[in-house]
C-alpha cells in the first residue's frame, strides 16, 4: 500500500508555503510584506499600531510585535477566516499559485519545534489549521484551473 506523501517543513523548496515568505499582501486597503505581517496587524483594530507591524522590518519582528498586542474581542472568532483570507490573497500571485498547485495531493503539514499547535503540527500533536488552509486554497484553484481548462476548449 503506498503511504501519502507529505510535506511537513516548510522551508527550503517548500518555503512559499510559510507566511513569513516574501509575497505581497492587501488587507483591507493596506500592502503588507508578508502574510505573517498582515495576520499579526489584523490582531488589533487600532490603525497606529497596524502601521507600526506593516511596518515591521521581518516577519518575525511582526510576530513579537504581534504577540505583544491586547487582540480584538473578536479574534478567536475570525482567526481562522482571516488567515484564509491571506492565504488565498497571497496565491493570486501567478509564480506562487502555480507552486502551491505543484504540491498536488500531498499533504501539508507545518511540523514546528517552538510548540505551535493551532496552526501546526509540535512533537507530533497540533491541528494544523495553516496546513488545512493551504490544501483548501489548492483545491479551490484546482478548480478555478478546470474551468478554466473546460472554457477555453470550448471557445476551440
Amino acid at each position: 500500500m503506498d503511504q501519502k506523501q507529505i510535506i511537513d517543513r516548510f522551508i527550503g523548496k517548500y518555503s512559499f508555503l510559510n507566511n513569513f515568505y516574501q509575497s505581497s499582501i492587501w488587507f483591507e486597503g493596506k500592502q503588507y510584506k508578508t502574510c505573517e505581517h498582515a495576520y499579526q496587524a489584523s490582531k488589533t483594530l487600532d490603525i497606529k499600531l497596524r502601521e507600526i507591524i506593516q511596518r515591521a522590518q521581518s516577519p518575525l519582528e511582526a510576530k513579537k510585535l504581534g504577540q505583544s498586542l491586547h487582540v480584538r474581542e473578536d479574534w478567536e472568532e475570525i482567526k481562522i477566516d482571516i488567515m484564509r483570507f491571506l492565504i488565498k490573497e497571497k496565491f493570486t500571485n501567478p509564480f506562487l499559485r502555480h507552486l502551491l498547485l505543484s504540491t498536488g495531493d500531498t499533504d501539508l503539514v507545518m511540523n514546528n519545534l517552538w510548540n505551535e499547535k493551532f496552526w501546526g503540527i509540535c512533537r507530533g500533536t497540533g491541528q494544523n489549521w495553516l496546513g488545512k488552509i493551504l490544501m483548501e486554497t489548492r483545491e479551490h484553484l484546482k478548480k478555478e484551473v478546470e474551468n478554466e481548462d473546460i472554457q477555453f476548449s470550448s471557445v476551440i
